[in-house]
């Protein structure tokens, strides 16, 4: 189950409009109405991208007269944060190595010099 949600959640942020998204609910609640004028896109459009992020559970809605409003749920987004923070220390590692080579290296070709 852990790992559809967290499947769920990286297809959800694969998509830039579906991150716009995310981006202005951390903003603020905002209705269906005014999340979609902020986009070239069309209403049906943005409420697909919508229903991608409710089911991965990154946003919650809620009727409120006719308006649908949406919130920003973070607690998926942190779990697979953590998940990546995992592969942090992976890369430092290989990036420190790749800049201790590049250094070795500029340093052998300075001292081959004539």
């Amino acid at each position: 189950m852990v790992t559809y949600r967290r499947q769920a959640v990286f297809h959800a942020i694969s998509e830039p409009t579906r991150r716009r998204l995310l981006d202005e609910l951390s903003r603020g609640r905002r209705t269906a109405g005014e999340l979609a004028r902020r986009f070239p896109a069309s209403r049906p459009a943005i409420a697909k991208h919508l229903r991608v992020l409710r089911e991965a559970r990154l946003v919650r809605a809620r009727r409120e007269g006719r308006n649908r409003v949406y919130e920003l749920t973070p607690a998926p987004l942190e779990s697979a944060a953590r998940w990546i923070d995992r592969y942090e220390v992976f890369w430092t590692e290989k990036l420190d190595a790749f800049a201790a080579y590049l250094e070795k290296e500029a340093d052998r070709k300075e001292r081959s010099r004539p």
